[in-house]
């Protein structure tokens, strides 16, 4: 191997990141999904092809389906002194079958990205798309897949879990953040996102700009959120703010600037802990808005609609979270059952 990749970040003249692993044609990928995906995606790419190529220790052009299946094997060992150490999950050792996941699709964008270009020496994906099977083979299909993931149910916080993280809480603006997800279903990077212009009082609505994918929609939050944000505007954020954006940061040297990603996180973490809080994440927050509007008889192209997913197949999961919804379906075809049992008995 000729060159040692580096997980590095690369600041312009701006204050713009990008994030770069110093191998021109990995690079040149990168700087291609900045146009195409949020930076937090390139930054989890370039970690993620930091790893690959750590571990399979090769160049890009000379990367083999072989090389691919090692790395799986790799990724799946307990690391060194954990050995006996187990998740409760899947009784796993080694890494997480999503993060596993993760990291080939990273390593699959990669290379479609260097056959599209067509001078990297590169003409097949070495990421198989799944191990054949009789059936596979013969209809040509895809395979079983490589990493066959565990899908389980997002956490959500209890009502009295959300109070104590409120108030827990110590800032106007820290509140309106959480508010925003807990009450509006935002994701943290829509949150942050977040302009004075995107806030539509009149309408109790928020515009968002910066969804995932790119896709932006306007969605109703409760005037809870807005009398709390309002607030905040009035009395905490900086007048000489540099920055349009909504949540900003009260103090140290980043005063006035945009509040970052892992900034908002730290706020969360130490609120949790103030609170006793085991859970209390940003997309727990999120999940836990859901599943409430959801019992609360939101309808679930609604809650498609205002969780900004692509795919209806994202939402239904709250149908299982929801455990009124579920609980009142089956009475409601028990109910129906023993009725009809109880015809054919007097008959």
């Amino acid at each position: 191997m000729v060159w040692f990749p580096e997980f590095r970040c690369v600041v312009g003249a701006g204050g713009e990141r990008s994030w770069r692993v110093g191998h021109e044609v990995v690079d040149g990928f990168l700087e291609f999904a900045e146009g195409r995906v949020r930076p937090n995606t390139v930054r989890a790419y370039a970690h993620d092809l930091k790893v690959f190529f750590e571990v399979v220790g090769k160049e890009p052009a000379e990367v083999t389906s072989a090389d691919v299946l090692g790395f799986i094997t790799a990724q799946r060992r307990p690391r060194a002194g954990a050995e006996n150490v187990v998740r409760i999950s899947d009784a796993g050792a080694g890494l997480s079958a999503a993060t596993i996941k993760r990291r080939l699709a990273a390593v699959s964008s990669l290379y479609g990205y260097l056959i599209a270009r067509g001078d990297a020496g590169v003409s097949v994906n070495p990421v198989p798309r799944g191990l054949p099977t009789r059936r596979s083979r013969r209809r040509g299909q895809r395979g079983v897949p490589l990493v066959r993931g565990v899908r389980r149910l997002p956490v959500i916080l209890e009502p009295s879990e959300v109070e104590a993280l409120l108030g827990a809480l110590r800032t106007r603006r820290d509140r309106a953040m959480v508010e925003a997800m807990v009450l509006g279903g935002l994701r943290r990077c829509e949150v942050l996102g977040l302009r004075l212009s995107d806030l539509r009082l009149g309408e109790w609505r928020v515009f968002i700009a910066e969804g995932k994918g790119g896709h932006q929609r306007l969605v109703p939050v409760s005037q809870t959120f807005f009398a709390t944000v309002a607030d905040y505007i009035s009395n905490e954020r900086p007048a000489d703010a540099d920055t349009d954006r909504v949540f900003v940061a009260l103090k140290g040297q980043r005063r006035g600037h945009e509040l970052s990603s892992e900034g908002l996180d730290e706020v969360l973490a130490r609120a949790r802990e103030r609170a006793g809080l085991v859970h209390g994440t940003c997309h727990e927050l999120r999940h836990t808005c859901f599943t409430r509007l959801r019992e609360g008889g939101m309808a679930i192209e609604a809650l498609q609609a205002q969780a900004g997913h692509a795919s209806i197949a994202s939402t239904r999961i709250y149908l299982h979270l929801s455990a009124d919804w579920l609980a009142g379906e089956y009475r409601r075809a028990a109910e129906a059952i023993e009725a009809q049992a109880a015809v054919g008995a007097r008959r």
